[in-house]
């Protein structure tokens, strides 16, 4: 039998309602075990506030107005909305967007109210419950009776968290090694946490490190095979014809077949490394190729290979990765390295990074493996300045020179244990005029609500921010709250789940 939507929207209500981490995880976990093999795959996906169809290309606006009278009994089956819904995705053509918006109106005509509001949300993109990625994966696991590490790994490697779920609930932790890191399937890249000097990075790896130089460029993920290079953003977006310096670079490389991890970077006629938002202009919608190459020419520094010859190497070391690196890339094109267990010798390679105007350092464990995706405790980012990537929660009115644009911003970061944001301060310093204008745009766009000077929005935004220090606080319910905070810049180009967290906030202040 068919498993109701009610019982999926209820569910959802409950998880969202839910403050600790470990009753989501029942809750998700106790309702994906009801489902019916042909069920698991959209069930899992809703819960994540996902479609498996994709976009369906309804805007919000004409959601809302074909919602219609609402059923007063719930009829409506979990297979029967995907149905609907693929079937609203495919239409095309001539007249597909009002055959798309009746479609929808004959669907939801047939939902509860409460059925209706879940899905306008999911359609929307604006389903926050709490149910991220890593609270699913831990119920994924639950359900299945499998180790959370299998379906974390899994989920690495693979574009749908309802086919990782499914495998675990029909064949078990051993299936799950079916999902693999593929050529031309980019993965999410590993992240690093922070640590404040080189000190506490030796103290946290066991006291053995590999160093590399931390440069401030967009991250990229380069697939080869043969003579077909393809060239990925940490978002996973393609940007091969972007950058054909970099693809004429690999395509020489000797290894018929590699994945390699590095970062892309711009440089000046005096050989010193352009700011971010520079080389960034490498990426943008509509570039002169040609001319933005003679312009702006840019370079790969790699550091990590994660396939090499049809074989994948995320589960060897760290250090046996380096190996078949310097092997496949030569020597120019690889991130500077020093491997070391002295303190002294690591803050000159430190002061060698900042003087050549990089941020800093990376230290790596060279017993790590590679975890897609994760933000993994063996890799640790040591920066010259306090940073970190916030997310906004919400902005105020501007007044004098500001006034009719978005300012103040209220800053958060998530924490793990509840999956909600907690607010860590405001801040309206270093802004630009063009910071302004973009940021009112965007935020608007995100708009969930709104008092007389603050308009709230979907946390969606990834902004750098840097900061003297972090002070305890009582007015904000994390405890913390950050002292001189300033603007560096947008991070438009990691998502969400890539900035940083509340562990990483009390890291930094327990350092201090």
């Amino acid at each position: 039998m068919s498993t109701p939507l009610i019982d999926l929207v209820r569910t959802s209500q409950r998880v969202g309602a839910a403050s600790a981490r470990r009753v989501k995880i029942r809750e998700l976990a106790e309702f994906i075990a009801r489902l019916a093999p042909d069920e698991i795959d959209t069930g899992v996906l809703y819960l994540a506030g996902e479609l498996p169809q994709g976009r369906i290309g309804i805007a919000s606006k004409a959601l809302r107005a074909a919602a219609a009278t609402a059923a007063e009994e719930a009829s409506l089956s979990i297979v029967q909305v995907d149905a609907s819904l693929s079937a609203i995705a495919a239409l095309h053509g001539a007249g597909s967007g009002a055959g798309r918006t009746l479609a929808l109106s004959d669907l939801l005509s047939r939902a509860t109210a409460l059925e209706q509001q879940f899905m306008i949300r999911l359609l929307a993109g604006e389903l926050r419950q709490g149910a991220l990625v890593g609270v699913m994966i831990e119920a994924i696991a639950a359900a299945a009776a499998v180790p959370t590490e299998a379906v974390r790994r899994a989920a690495m490697y693979s574009k749908s968290l309802g086919a990782v779920a499914r495998v675990a609930l029909q064949d078990g932790a051993r299936a799950l090694e079916e999902f693999q890191l593929e050529l031309f399937a980019p993965a999410a890249p590993m992240l690093a946490q922070t640590a404040s000097d080189v000190g506490e990075a030796l103290d946290a790896l066991g006291g053995e490190a590999v160093w590399e130089w931390k440069m401030d460029g967009a991250r990229i993920q380069v697939h080869k095979a043969a003579d077909e290079v393809r060239v990925y953003t940490r978002a996973l977006n393609e940007v091969t014809g972007a950058v054909p310096e970099i693809v004429d670079a690999v395509r020489r490389f000797t290894a018929t077949t590699l994945v390699l991890d590095g970062e892309a970077i711009a440089f000046d006629a005096a050989e010193r490394p352009h700011p971010f938002q520079i080389t960034m202009r490498r990426f943008g919608r509509k570039l002169n190729v040609d001319s933005m190459r003679a312009d702006l020419p840019i370079r790969a520094f790699f550091f990590d290979c994660l396939y090499v010859d049809g074989q994948s190497l995320v589960d060897r070391p760290y250090a046996e990765r380096v190996a078949v690196l310097t092997r496949a890339v030569p020597a120019p094109q690889l991130m500077p390295r020093l491997a070391t267990s002295s303190g002294a010798e690591a803050n000159a390679f430190y002061d060698a990074a900042i003087a050549a105007g990089h941020e800093g350092l990376m230290a790596k464990s060279p017993g790590a493996r590679y975890e897609a995706g994760n933000r993994g405790a063996s890799w640790l980012k040591i920066k010259r300045a306090h940073t970190l990537d916030l997310v906004v929660l919400a902005a105020e009115w501007g007044h004098g020179r500001r006034s009719g644009k978005l300012s103040n911003l209220h800053l958060g970061a998530l924490d793990p244990e509840t999956g909600e944001y907690v607010m860590l301060g405001k801040t309206f310093k270093g802004l630009t005029d063009a910071m302004l204008d973009w940021q009112t745009r965007e935020f608007l766009a995100r708009e969930t609500r709104r008092d007389d000077w603050t308009v709230y929005v979907r946390p969606e935004v990834v902004v750098e921010i840097a900061f003297s220090d972090l002070q305890a606080s009582t007015r904000y319910p994390g405890g913390l709250a950050l002292r001189l905070a300033r603007v560096k810049r947008y991070r438009t180009d990691k998502r969400v789940e890539e900035a940083d967290t509340l562990v990483a906030v009390r890291r930094i202040y327990a350092a201090q």
